[in-house]
């Protein structure tokens, strides 16, 4: 299980984001505040508080390469 922080300012950053998550197999959770999400649900995303950051999971131990391809998002 890996974690980042990740900000998605726009619809079309949201869209991006989902359509990354999609071709990867394993579980991938957003969290705000107390809610976790599925970041496969473009509904679910929607339901959270965009103007913060949130925090990402993604339940793998090889995560390098699916970091690697959402880098735009993950802020420090």
């Amino acid at each position: 299980m890996k974690k980042v922080k990740i900000m998605l300012d726009s619809i079309q950053a949201v869209k991006q984001f989902v359509s990354v998550v999609t071709m990867y197999d394993f579980d991938v959770d957003l969290i705000s505040g107390r809610y976790a999400v599925d970041a496969k649900s473009i509904m679910g995303i929607f339901s959270l508080d965009l103007s913060n950051a949130i925090q990402l999971v993604a339940h793998t131990d090889d995560a390098d390469k699916f970091f690697g391809e959402i880098k735009q998002f993950i802020v420090d």
